[in-house]
């Protein structure tokens, strides 16, 4: 019943005799380790009536479960009796103290002993072979009670009743399921395990006898279909036979191979079960008995493939791996179905990348190409092709070597379905960036790589999501920061404007490129002591154009903004004054564009913090910028203070009155006859002025008009509820006094004094604070120059909180 019910599951299948026959014993097999634990609890504890009852329940559910061909929930549901047993058996022990784990016989009392022997009579009336062998095996471990070498006495005995079986498929699970209760009781009776084995070898014959043959015929189902039925039960009979075997024992095995003419469905279960490192020793010789297998029931290359995964996790001795790869790969590439072309060709890419150079890579991808070209095979194959490409990728990390082979873009174009010819470049691009130590000018690897990360781009479409926009684009500015083309500055700006034009989708990249420019412009500098020559200024010049043209092309404003700001200060710093000037303008006329809301991380945020981020940045470097000779005097900071008195704040913000008190401290710089930096050969404001009275009472009005600004706001913020925005912004402006203005002027002085008091009235100001602060006032009035400070001190006072 048992092999019929089996044969009737795979009729019609002959085919594919390793995959879905395979994976349908393999699945049988998990589901029969999840046993239903749950069932085995509730057991415990429980009356000898309720066990009866429990049987009788499962006996029904057995019966239904068979009838239903429901035949693993029926196996489980045995196994469950025979757990049964045991446990009620250990159960009776327990009077007066419990057994321990490592008990005797002696230990266990009559009653018990009884229960247990009255089993063993019950199961030993059962007429039929196989049923009694199946339930005295399953209650194998209760022969604990009864003896001490019961079990050892037993599993021979069992051993030997399953040669009773006439049929050798239901005699091969036969014996594997007592190698498995023998593994699990008495692990270490290897001898009992190795006769299963031999005793198996001795029952092939009957495969080929008149009463199989007569029945697959019946049937209706191949010998190559038939003969996968055998492998889970052999494979695992030969894992427990091997389980830390020495390598002595796998030579016997191949003897006893050999003495049965090479079978070859039991020579792959010997070389899935022993060591790698054991069958890699012996490659040579597993390759010859391959050869003289008969191919008829099971193919050479199925071999070939097992032989292959353990030469994958172990080597030959070095001297036979050419002769090893010749011979495997003189039988893989005579396969002509190519779905098991290339299951088994993936196998054997891994020992040839190991072991080998690029010219015997090339001809095994050549050979792939060849196979699985025609009808476009390849489409059913991408997870095996795409194995084979991580494969070499793991061997391959020199990318002038991988490219320079001559198939390796033909067998990367083999991956035509999108979705998975961009996963092929990410893992392409991941080793390069992972493993690429040196930057590289290799046109062969540029313009592969190019190929590549063109790929990744036009996958991208308005449907993409960011995460996988942001995931492309680390690839390709991986790439991008690869590539140099050291002194070669003009093809380093080419290729920039080549990528600019290729990957014009990803704003990342786009970005990435304006910062790979700017930086090149900032080692033509360098390599030129900040001296250009008419060349080298004409070509930072065109890097100032290049950032200038892309950078409106980027949708982040903020983005838009620093690098507007950043390309203006390596503009200035080659002195291309014209050009920074333009990127400084730009950066005024862009800022009326900010929203009052941006998104960062998914969540919508103000965005007032990183404006007034900018501007601060933005006026620390207009203090080095000269103002344009056909402009106004210091028509950059008003051009910024009006964008700033049009920009429409917040209701509740003093976001601009902070800006105003921001622009002060640069306005006192720009007012001192020797400035607090500079740009090599650049003449900023203090050489173009000299000092000038004008500059300076210009400056001082502009100074005037702010502080203004800042106190007419002030009086707007007398109410009770914005008192402490009163304070702290009347604080910052005596700080910015304190630090930059001329506190020897009796109004400023006064000022200053007036600020302090609002910012401490009704003790808004930070305590802490405040007498740091009058601790620095006291250290300058000692200064004689500062001496005007000490009068000031003695009119500032703290104010506690009311």
């Amino acid at each position: 019943m048992v092999q019929v019910s089996l044969l009737k599951s795979f009729r019609g299948k002959a085919s594919s005799p390793s995959s879905a026959v395979s994976e349908k014993v393999r699945t049988r097999l998990e589901e029969l380790d999840d046993l239903e634990e749950g069932s085995q609890r509730e057991m415990m504890n429980l009356s000898q009536q309720d066990y009866v009852n429990r049987i009788e329940d499962l006996n029904q559910s057995l019966k239904e479960a068979w009838s239903s061909d429901q035949k693993v929930k029926a196996l489980k549901i045995v196994i469950q009796v025979s757990q049964l047993v045991y446990d009620r058996i250990w159960s009776m022990c327990s009077d007066p103290h419990s057994l321990p784990d490592t008990f005797s016989a002696e230990d266990v009392n009559d009653t018990a002993k009884e229960t247990c022997l009255n089993w063993f009579f019950k199961i030993a009336s059962i007429r039929e072979l196989i049923p009694r062998l199946y339930v005295e095996a399953a209650i194998l471990k209760c022969n604990r009670f009864l003896n001490n070498s019961g079990i050892q006495e037993t599993v021979p005995r069992l051993t030997a009743m399953v040669r009773g079986i006439g049929d050798p498929l239901v005699a091969v699970y036969a014996r594997a399921y007592l190698c498995r209760v023998g593994m699990e009781v008495t692990p270490h009776l290897k001898d009992s395990l190795n006769k299963n084995f031999f005793d198996l070898l001795a029952s092939f014959r009957q495969i080929h006898g008149d009463a199989v043959q007569n029945q697959l015929v019946l049937q209706r189902v191949e010998v190559p279909v038939y003969l996968t039925l055998y492998s889970p039960a052999i494979h695992w009979i030969l894992q427990c036979v091997a389980y830390r075997a020495s390598d002595v024992l796998l030579t016997e095995m191949m003897e006893r191979c050999k003495k049965l003419g090479n079978n070859a469905l039991l020579l792959n279960s010997v070389m899935w079960a022993f060591r790698a490192e054991f069958v890699a020793a012996r490659a040579t010789d597993f390759i010859s008995m391959i050869k003289d297998c008969d191919e008829t029931g099971f193919p050479k290359h199925l071999l070939f493939g097992s032989l292959g995964r353990s030469l994958a996790c172990a080597d030959p001795p070095e001297s036979e791996r050419l002769p090893i790869l010749n011979e495997a790969w003189k039988v893989i590439t005579k396969v002509r179905n190519a779905q098991d072309y290339i299951t088994c060709a993936e196998i054997w890419v891994e020992f040839t990348c190991r072991h080998f150079t690029k010219r015997e890579v090339n001809t095994v991808l050549a050979d792939i190409i060849k196979h699985m070209t025609p009808d476009r095979a390849f489409e059913d194959a991408y997870t095996e092709l795409h194995s084979v490409m991580m494969k070499i990728l793991t061997y391959f990390h020199n990318f002038s070597v991988l490219f320079s082979m001559e198939k390796f873009l033909p067998f990367l174009d083999m991956f035509q379905k999108d979705s998975v010819r961009v996963e092929v470049c990410k893992s392409i691009m991941e080793v390069f960036i992972k493993h690429q130590q040196e930057s590289t000018r290799d046109p062969v690897i540029l313009n592969a790589l190019l190929h590549v990360c063109k790929t990744m781009h036009d996958s991208v479409n308005a449907l993409t999501v960011e995460d996988e926009k942001r995931s492309v684009s680390l690839l390709i500015n991986g790439f991008i920061r690869m590539v140099s083309f050291g002194r070669d500055f003009e093809q380093q700006l080419s290729f920039c404007v080549e990528a600019r034009a290729t990957f014009c989708n990803l704003e990342p990249v786009i970005i990435q490129l304006i910062h790979t420019v700017n930086q090149l412009a900032i080692e033509t500098r360098r390599v030129m002591g900040g001296s250009h020559s008419r060349k080298t200024a004409a070509f930072v010049r065109a890097c100032a154009a290049y950032c200038f043209i892309t950078i409106p092309s980027i949708s982040n404003i903020f983005s838009r903004l620093h690098l507007y700001l950043l390309s203006g200060k390596v503009a200035l710093a080659n002195q291309c004054l014209s050009q920074a000037d333009a990127f400084m303008k730009a950066a005024v006329s862009v800022l009326p564009e900010v929203p009052r809301t941006i998104v960062v991380e998914g969540k919508q945020r103000s965005s007032e913090s990183f404006l007034l981020e900018f501007i601060s940045s933005f006026l620390s470097t207009l203090l080095v910028v000269p103002d344009h000779p056909e402009q106004g005097v210091l028509y950059l900071v008003r051009g910024l203070l009006n964008m700033v008195q049009d920009y429409t704040w917040e209701d509740s913000s003093d976001a601009k009155v902070r800006v105003y008190i921001s622009a002060l401290p640069l306005l006192a710089a720009m007012s001192q006859e020797s400035y607090l930096y500079t740009i090599l050969n650049v003449d900023s404001n203090e050489t173009l002025y000299g000092g000038d009275p004008k500059f300076v009472a210009e400056i001082s009005r502009l100074c005037e008009t702010l502080i203004g600004q800042v106190l007419d706001h002030l009086k707007t913020l007398g109410r009770e509820e914005v008192m402490h925005r009163q304070g702290s912004l009347a604080f910052s402006l005596f700080s910015c006094l304190l630090a930059h203005a001329d506190l020897r002027n009796n109004k400023l002085n006064q000022l200053a004094v007036n600020l302090w008091n609002l910012s401490h009235k009704n003790g808004q100001c930070d305590t802490r604070i405040s007498v740091r602060t009058l601790e620095h006032i006291k250290s300058q009035a000692q200064h004689s120059e500062l001496s005007h400070l000490s009068d000031m001190l003695l009119r500032l006072s703290l104010q506690s909180r009311a």
